[in-house]
């Protein structure tokens, strides 16, 4: 599913003619790389925990990206043992394993990072202006200081975003297609750990909920625990529907998060399919695929980070668990059910 909203020009995609350039103006560096070359080091900092049983599947899906990028870089002659080694470090656990994680990385004097995240990003820009960062997914890089503009990053960061601002409204316009009896709305996040406090989202999302005469109220948790009592609050009369922002904590705490809309019979739109995998009712957001190995490569053949444009996402996917809807008492729509990119009973 193509976004079927007018985007403003917040953001661009390299086109293909403009990448070809790029990588065969880095060809030339390739030549140079033999088998006396030395073996390139590239280090990941990743969110998610590596293990960890508590959250379940969030090792799978750490370790899935991980192998994505790695066949990524294969295909483009990077082979691991041979000329490139990969180093993975997680700042799950808070501000003092993220700080133990960076020094550790940036001890092994990397040839590239690549960063998760807006959070990682972050401590990651904060520890070296030298070596070059990719960030794999980002919110507001220009907001954030990642990068000078989105044409010309400029300095030693860049790599690609995974929505725009507007995206909050489309979340309210799909959830109230599924729920047109919904009178209120909980916009759910972690302010330490999505974009602009949630503000970057929030705003579209109230003027939808104006226009449409919704309710929407901001629904700020920090810690796990409260996940079950800030679902509960939307449960019953009048009737109320909840929104999940972009937010690693979100992500890794999915679980509960899907349990509690289920027990509550709350529904929820999700920013990732890894909601719905886990039994949430309905996700709308960028195709995640992996695309670091393209600037990883062009990185490690001579490019220059600041040189490379940030990159939007090229597909975005409505995704719907009908069963899940039945089970909340929710008729879908045919004309829902017909852009959906993928229907799970």
């Amino acid at each position: 599913m193509t976004e079927p909203f007018a985007r403003k020009s917040t953001s661009m995609t390299i086109d293909r003619r403009a990448f070809i350039r790029l990588a065969g103006a880095s060809a030339a560096g390739w030549s140079m790389l033999g088998a006396s070359e030395r073996v390139r080091i590239v280090a990941s900092l990743v969110g998610l925990p590596l293990s960890d049983t508590l959250t379940r599947r969030a090792p799978e899906i750490a370790n899935s990206r991980t192998s994505a990028l790695i066949q990524g870089m294969y295909e483009r002659g990077w082979v691991e043992g041979v000329n490139i080694r990969y180093e993975i470090r997680s700042s799950f656990g808070g501000p003092e394993n993220r700080a133990t994680a960076v020094k550790e990385l940036l001890e092994l004097n990397p040839d590239v990072i690549l960063t998760s995240s807006t959070v990682e990003t972050a401590a990651m820009m904060a520890a070296t202006k030298t070596i070059p960062i990719i960030f794999a997914t980002a919110n507001d890089p220009v907001g954030n200081g990642f990068v000078e503009s989105l044409t010309r990053p400029g300095g030693n960061v860049t790599g690609f975003t995974s929505s725009t601002p507007e995206m909050g409204g489309k979340w309210l316009e799909l959830l109230r297609e599924a729920a047109p009896q919904i009178e209120r709305v909980g916009v759910l996040f972690n302010p330490k750990s999505t974009p602009r406090a949630g503000r970057f989202y929030l705003d579209s999302i109230q003027s939808e909920a104006a226009a449409t005469g919704v309710t929407a109220t901001p629904v700020p948790i920090t810690e796990p625990s409260a996940i079950d009592e800030a679902i509960r609050a939307y449960a019953g009369a009048p009737a109320a529907g909840m929104i999940a922002l972009v937010d690693p904590f979100l992500v890794i705490n999915r679980l509960a998060i899907v349990d509690a809309a289920a027990k509550y019979r709350v529904p929820m739109i999700y920013p990732f399919h890894y909601f719905i995998d886990a039994g949430g009712l309905m996700s709308y957001g960028a195709s995640l695929e992996i695309r670091s190995a393209d600037y990883i490569d062009l990185i490690l053949r001579g490019t220059k980070a600041g040189d490379l444009p940030v990159q939007s996402p090229r597909k975005y996917e409505l995704l719907i668990n009908r069963k899940v809807a039945e089970t909340l008492g929710l008729k879908l729509p045919a004309s829902l059910l017909a852009r959906a990119d993928e229907i799970r009973e």
